[in-house]
């Protein structure tokens, strides 16, 4: 186990940004984990848990307590079972299941971050979301002292949440256990019309798992979604903001603001959600709301390949990069009557 004192933590993160934290520990087993967490908590020092970094936006002032950097390793496959620790990085995880030939995940290739992240914000792209194969989740409970394993439905999963996102300050992740698909080599039937166009085929049909792979890589990086340190679309938290999901009276009052700003023939995108409940586009939102791609002067700006990520173009503060975030919020609240939600986390700051 690794400790430092006013340690940076923005390389830490994809976006780049965020100021030092008072100390840094860096744990590679689970044990080092439990004991760090523990000790801060008896300390009654403030704990903030990092993974890959890749959903977080630290305030400028850095972190006045002790920063956790889970670096746990460990990918073990049996038939069709898969564990992996929370430090693995996911998309190589990914990657090693394609490779067995094994379907469930392969289209959350490219997706930054560690594997312990993927339950907490439910992770999803293209069609597929974790908690359609995450049987078991095992986590360290702050409150009760000890370590847990939780089921798919006490995880209470949702669109981007979760039982660890409703209560971040009690459980850290430590293992993650899927249970995956073996289809003769092909992929889970697709959910994505996107994806199922560019490997021309039809919405619920299979493909061998490595085309499934590749197409989704390839989509994501021209949306600027696959990390690459020389390309400043990358130094991002790749989808800044959920899809808002809308009562029906709200999406009436939407769509009509649609029509009032668009015209008499427009329509939003529109999805099920469940009973009584629809979701729209944030992209869509933002784009129609004025904000395109590459838009801003400043050292944050929005990506120019995607309007759904906001980017540091290099030397941006987080400042900056809220700065963007919160007229981006109030352009489209102003113009549609609806409110983005950011999906990273933030720490010190908030929109």
């Amino acid at each position: 186990m690794q400790e430092l004192h006013d340690a940076p933590l923005a390389p830490l993160t994809t976006f780049r940004l965020g100021g030092p934290a008072a100390r840094l520990i860096t744990a590679t087993t689970d044990a080092e984990v439990v004991d760090a967490v523990r000790a801060a908590d008896a300390a009654g020092t403030p704990l903030l848990v990092i993974g890959g970094g890749s959903n977080l936006v630290i305030g400028d002032q850095g972190f006045d307590g002790t920063a956790l950097r889970i670096a746990t390793t460990g990918f073990a496959l049996r038939g069709t079972t898969l564990e992996l620790a929370a430090g693995e990085v996911w998309t190589d995880a990914v990657a090693r299941t394609v490779e067995a030939g094994l379907a469930g995940v392969e289209c959350l290739s490219g997706i930054p971050g560690s594997a312990g992240a993927t339950p907490i914000q439910n992770v999803g792209a293209y069609g597929q979301e974790v908690s359609a194969t995450i049987t078991e989740v095992v986590a360290y409970d702050r409150g009760a002292g000890e370590t847990v394993t939780l089921s798919n439905e006490e995880c209470a999963f949702s669109y981007r949440h979760s039982r660890f996102k409703e209560h971040p300050e009690r459980y850290v992740v430590l293992r993650v256990r899927f249970g995956l698909q073996d289809a003769d080599g092909l992929s889970a039937p697709l959910r994505y019309a996107e994806t199922a166009r560019a490997l021309g085929v039809s919405a619920g049909d299979r493909v061998p798992l490595e085309r499934a792979r590749e197409t989704v890589l390839k989509l994501r990086a021209g949306k600027g979604m696959v990390l690459d340190p020389e390309d400043h679309d990358t130094w991002s938290a790749g989808s800044f903001f959920t899809n808002p999901i809308l009562t029906d009276t709200e999406f009436g009052a939407f769509r009509a603001r649609v029509r009032e700003r668009l015209g008499e023939d427009a329509e939003p995108p529109a999805y099920p959600a469940g009973e009584g409940r629809t979701k729209t586009s944030a992209a869509w939102l933002i784009d129609r709301a004025g904000f395109a791609k590459g838009y801003g002067t400043g050292p944050a700006r929005i990506s120019t390949k995607h309007t759904l990520a906001l980017t540091n173009r290099g030397g941006a503060s987080t400042k900056d990069l809220l700065d963007l975030a919160r007229e981006v919020v109030a352009g489209v609240r102003e113009a549609f009557g609806v409110t983005l939600v950011n999906e990273p986390v933030t720490v010190g700051v908030s929109l």
